[in-house]
């Protein structure tokens, strides 16, 4: 198993991608603390893995006193901690016009402070295993569509910090860095937002190449599956790296993904 006796916590993982990382770090061997703010979801994922493997700690992410809860609770219960995966994250439509500030600070509290804030709680055990971080980003780091201004420039600045902690916590601390950039992705919430967006109930049955030259987008357990390799000792000494998650060459623009580029019409 790749990920054998590692004890991993993963933030935002009672649905979605945190989910499918949560699932697939304890199919390889790894114990998991599951976080996210839906308690009932996050017990039946402790189900899935098992209880001797999973703790769940619900809350919100951007409470001052949960990064540290959330290392001691690993720690306690688990006997360490070897890495962290900050994908706990808000994706709300918005653009320069609908953008206020409280509305921003809330994108960034919980998209970049947060993940921030949980590496700095961790520092002491991650060093002490020479462990490692893994920050769940965003193709819309990039540049972002134009609906997602605010959550775009979360992304963007996680993107940054990624690349300064990847080298400095490697110089320093021993403790690897890096990111994984997400594109379009299936997960629950993605099928809602589009449906509010004017988009059919089956939107995802029928994309126009341009946006799935496979004829679908990703599902969250291929994300999954790249993580692991960066959370794994295969990744070896690799760190402050990006990597784009999606099925096509992808930099600067992304187009919006709503009625005015996809039609429901078959």
């Amino acid at each position: 198993m790749r990920l054998e006796k590692k004890v991993i916590i993963v933030t935002g993982s009672t649905t979605g991608i945190g989910k499918a990382i949560a699932l697939r770090c304890a199919a390889e061997g790894a114990s998991v603390v599951i976080h996210g703010l839906e308690e009932d979801w996050g017990k039946t994922v402790v189900q899935q893995i098992g209880p001797e493997r999973a703790i769940l700690h619900a809350a919100d992410i951007c409470d001052e006193a949960v990064p540290m809860r959330l290392v001691n609770l690993a720690v306690s219960t688990f006997g360490k901690l070897d890495a962290i995966v900050n994908n706990a994250a808000i994706v709300a439509s918005s653009n320069i016009h609908t953008t206020d500030k409280q509305f921003l600070r809330r994108i960034l509290d919980v998209n970049t402070i947060a993940p921030f804030e949980l590496i700095k709680a961790a520092l002491p055990h991650l060093s002490k295993q020479r462990g490692c971080v893994l920050n769940i980003g965003s193709v819309n780091a990039w540049c972002g569509e134009p609906n997602l201004l605010a959550y775009s420039m979360s992304k963007g600045a996680l993107m940054t910090m990624t690349r300064n902690l990847g080298d400095t916590l490697h110089r320093e601390n021993g403790i690897r860095v890096n990111q994984i950039n997400p594109g379009w992705v299936l997960t629950e919430t993605e099928i809602l937002r589009k449906k509010e967006h004017g988009l059919a109930e089956d939107w995802y049955k029928k994309l126009p190449p341009v946006y799935a030259p496979a004829g679908r987008i990703l599902w969250p357990s291929e994300i999954a599956a790249a993580g692991v390799y960066w959370l794994s000792d295969e990744s070896g000494p690799i760190s402050g790296q990006v990597m784009d998650l999606e099925q096509h060459p992808f930099i600067g623009r992304n187009p919006p993904k709503d009625t005015s580029t996809i039609s429901n019409d078959n």
